[in-house]
């Protein structure tokens, strides 16, 4: 069956049946595969015969049940191809379908509206539906106005009317748009552990164990109820209905997708389980909610019930949203658009910074970060966002840089020393003037002060190593230490274009130190006057042509490195040091460095030859993981392999970016071959990042990569990349697809001793959702259950022999788990302890059972008092549990009816015993 034919069909229904009352004829007319043109042709015709009276013809009833039913269903979307192209069913056959008529009747509505904003209108409609769903104190009158007359609305023209629905057949037909959210608005997760009651999710969805145990006491506590009612217990809907908190589609089935807007008490019922749950359990509703409303709204017929507990969207109401397809097949797995991108979201972190250009952590546990920029500044930021008015260090007299657009000097490299918990050692990189002529890169170690551990003690500079720099760019600026405690320093090519220096040029020659990796030992110092000492393991020791130092040769101009942290349960990849090199005029790398490597440059350029005469030789280079040309981007900037805790679906992947494009990537590893796989990453669309502080943008200019102390992954970009403008912004990578479970990634950061004054983080990007507005609560997670279950009109007559007798088979249904049955009865005696009944009825009970006692036996007067003075013994009769509760309550009105002759006589006994009180 034509696919567009359907669109036909649903189109015309969902603008045009409440104008067209001859539509109920076969629309297609059996040509199922019609030219779409042809179908638009007649659907013309037959509106322009019956135009002036099709929307009367509506309003009287004039359309059948059976066409209310397929003008539903052809409303519903196109992705349903074929169901509505045939003849329309007789309408004996939805005869009883009164609820049909009404949700045909509201999309009719619906198609209203959109006319309306077409022509340029703001239409507001009133929902009665969530008046209901939404505890907001709507008046019940709201109900019975949902059948109400309609405002009458301007009928568009007949031209308008065509315009518009030929817009909307040229609109493509997409699947439903998954977007799984909890209710406390984060993605969902995989519980770590098995879940016992709604075992339907423990794969995925949105409870953890305690959230699991919070609904099974909820819904015992309702089976418990519904027993001392003597009402149908329901158990198997109850349980349905009440595990979809746990669902990952939470926040649509509670329709609090926008925290901004109120959340349900109910899930949303698809209308087949919704007749079925309303003809079967509907007396259950007022043990779930409060809601007046819907208690009402239960009680009525079940049009007007399912139509209070429906959802907009059909494909999210339960059980559709278990049978889809499209919402089903892909959970819990990165989002990617149709193109393959996978889609992620980002939270801003710093801003107001010139030129960023780290970020990294300490490694001493208390989760500071420390922010560079190329003028020569370091900042502090702690946990909470917030930044240190003072410097953690100042290097602006020292270091070189102007505020050209894209020049590459500056401060360029930090590092923390492997023990700076207790050294307080870290080391830098920057580029100086010597003399107002000759320029250097400069690597020097410091510390932090002695008084204040937010503050570098700016006396403590070391120089270790001086590089001469022959021309303005390509000056390297990477420092990290390896697993094996070495300081790795990345050099650049010294500059110009084409490593123009020497025969061969400064990458490949071993005895210069530019375009190189060198590793050094900054424990020791060795006889030949360096400051440091050289590793024994370096590969060139023994070649009197190399420098000792050198560890990796043959880079051009290394663009930000880092040291894998490896799997945080196998370890597999644990110290592999990632690098991106910056290319000349064709390809953009990325590179594992290996010890005594040839990385090929200028023999090279990524996979290809650059200089042929040297590229001849060149059968033993280290090729480079992945290389992309310049259509793409021109000027690479590496990253982090993630290994963090927040985003599980992330870990493994290599995330970097390119300067100049602004484009973000990833690599994904095959472990089998060793290979990797370009992975192309977008910003995710408004639905994917409508998540409360999302946002899903950033600034073009990608100028580095970092860590935090957990590992998750964040960047630094700049609209303008001069060394002088604040535009720069720290952004941190979500995954808005699945987060980690509740309380895994919780960290205990050591205290920071702050002495100066903070500044609090003021975010500044534009959030895909609204920030002005607070978000609206979840629905209650615990229900204060009444101690007598409400009762209806049919139900006051129940006898004193009959509360007992269900009091006593109560016992018999309690949740009997052989695993948590402890655990279990621990959980009910909390909760019961917990709960504080009101003093005065407790005193005022108590009083009336003393008077009784006393009106039998005026002999007993002392003892009686005794009794009511004693508060613990009065305390735990108010603490005894709901079932207990009935059948005392039953005798006591038997007592005082065998009692009302002798009040005459409690008369004196009552201010006696008031006063005792």
């Amino acid at each position: 069956m034509s696919r567009h034919c359907a669109l036909f069909v649903c189109v015309c229904l969902y603008l045009s049946a409440n104008f067209a009352g001859v539509l109920k004829t076969t629309v297609c007319g059996g040509e199922q595969n019609m030219n779409p043109l042809t179908s638009l042709g007649k659907c013309f015709v037959l509106i322009a015969t019956n135009w002036p009276d099709g929307r009367q013809n509506w309003r009287q009833g004039a359309f059948s049940p059976g066409w209310s039913q397929a003008a539903r269903r052809g409303a519903r979307g196109a992705n349903e191809a074929g169901a509505d192209c045939g003849e329309a069913p007789p309408a004996s056959a939805f005869a009883h379908t009164q609820h049909t008529h009404s949700r045909a009747h509201r999309l009719i509505l619906k198609g209203e509206q959109t006319v309306e904003i077409f022509r340029g209108h703001t239409a507001k409609m009133t929902s009665t539906r969530d008046a209901a769903l939404h505890p907001s104190g709507a008046d019940h009158a709201a109900l019975r106005a949902a059948a109400g007359p309609i405002s009458s609305r301007k009928t568009p023209s007949l031209p308008e009317f065509i315009l518009i629905l030929s817009v909307m057949l040229l609109v493509p037909v997409q699947p439903a748009s998954a977007h799984p959210q909890c209710l406390d608005f984060e993605p969902p997760f995989k519980p770590p552990w098995h879940l016992e009651f709604c075992t339907q999710y423990e794969q995925f969805g949105c409870c953890d164990q305690k959230m699991d145990n919070t609904i099974a006491e909820r819904y015992w506590d309702i089976v418990e109820q519904l027993e001392v009612a003597g009402l149908e217990l329901c158990s198997d809907m109850l349980k349905e209905v009440m595990c979809q908190e746990c669902s990952p589609y939470a926040a649509h089935l509670y329709d609090a997708e926008d925290p901004y807007t109120p959340v349900r008490e109910l899930p949303g019922l698809c209308f087949g389980y919704c007749s079925e749950f309303h003809g079967k359990c509907r007396h259950v509703v007022r043990y779930l909610t409060e809601n007046q409303l819907l208690q009402d709204a239960a009680e009525r017929d079940v049009s007007t019930f399912c139509s209070v507990v429906d959802l907009s969207d059909q494909d999210y109401c339960y059980p559709n949203v278990l049978k889809s397809s499209d919402l089903n097949s892909n959970l819990g797995q990165v989002v990617e658009d149709p193109r393959g991108c996978l889609q992620l979201c980002l939270t801003e972190v710093a801003n107001n910074l010139r030129n960023p250009v780290l970020m990294l952590h300490s490694g001493d546990d208390t989760h500071r970060m420390f922010i560079a920029e190329q003028v020569g500044f370091v900042w502090v930021y702690l946990r909470d966002g917030s930044r240190l008015e003072q410097p953690f260090l100042d290097m602006s007299g020292e270091v070189l840089t102007t505020p050209w657009l894209g020049d590459e000097r500056g401060f360029l490299g930090m590092a923390f020393h492997p023990k700076y918990r207790d050294n307080g050692r870290f080391f830098i990189y920057y580029s100086i003037q010597v003399n107002s002529k000759l320029e250097k890169v400069r690597i020097s170690e410091m510390k932090v002060s002695d008084y204040d551990m937010n503050m570098a003690d700016p006396y403590s500079e070391r120089v270790i190593l001086e590089i001469d720099e022959p021309a303005a760019n390509h000056n390297g600026g990477q420092l990290l230490f390896g697993l094996d405690g070495y300081l790795y320093i990345f050099t650049g090519d010294g500059g110009k274009a084409g490593d123009p220096f020497g025969k061969y040029g400064n990458a490949q020659n071993k005895s210069a130190l530019l375009g190189k990796v060198l590793r050094i030992d900054v424990e020791g110092s060795d006889s030949g006057g360096r400051r440091y000492g050289i590793p024994p393991g370096n590969p060139f020791l023994g070649d009197p042509d190399a420098r000792p130092e050198v560890y990796a040769y043959g880079v051009r101009n290394m663009w930000r490195c880092s040291v894998d942290r490896g799997d945080p349960v196998s370890r597999y990849g644990r110290g592999r040091i990632f690098c991106g090199d910056v290319g000349q005029n064709r390809y953009e790398e990325i590179d594992i460095i290996v010890k005594g490597g040839n990385y090929g440059w200028r023999a090279k350029e990524g996979f290809e030859c650059y200089d042929i005469k040297l590229c001849h030789n060149s059968s033993n280079d280290i090729l480079p993981i992945f290389a992309y040309n310049h259509h793409v981007g021109k000027s690479v900037t590496g990253g982090s392999v993630y290994r963090g805790c927040e985003s599980p679906n992330l870990n493994g992947l290599y995330i970097f970016g390119d300067f100049m494009s602004g484009r973000i990537m990833a690599l994904e590893e095959d472990k089998t071959t060793g290979s990797w796989k370009e992975r192309s990453v977008c910003m995710g669309d408004t639905k994917t990042c409508s998540f409360p502080g999302l946002i899903n943008h950033h600034h073009k200019f990608i100028i580095s990569f970092a860590e935090d102390e957990a590992g998750e992954l964040y960047f630094l970009a700049t609209a303008h990349p001069s060394a002088t403008s604040p535009r720069g912004t720290v952004f941190k990578f979500m995954d808005p697809s699945r987060r980690a479970p509740p309380g895994k990634c919780k960290q205990k950061p050591l205290p920071v001793k702050v002495k100066g004054k903070k500044f609090p983080f003021v975010p500044r990007e534009l959030t895909v959702l609204d920030t002005n507005e607070k978000p609206t609560r979840p629905p209650p997670r615990k229900f204060k259950l009444t101690t007598k279950a409400p009762a209806t009109s049919s139900e006051v007559k129940a006898t004193t022999a009959a509360a007992s007798v269900t009091t006593r088979s109560s016992s018999a249904l309690k949740w009997k788990s052989p695993d948590n049955k402890d655990r279990k009865n621990n959980r009910l005696k909390q909760r019961r302890k917990n709960k504080d009944p009101n003093k005065k009825e407790a005193k005022a009970r108590a009083k009336k059972k003393t008077l009784q006692q006393k009106s039998r036996d005026q002999s007993e007067t002392t003892s009686v008092i005794k009794s009511v003075s004693d508060k613990d013994k009065v305390k735990s009769k108010a603490n005894q549990t709901d079932t207990d509760n009935e059948a005392p309550k039953a005798s006591n009105s038997l007592n005082d009816n065998q009692s009302t002759q002798r009040r005459g006589n409690e008369h004196s006994s009552k201010s006696d015993l008031r006063k005792t009180v």
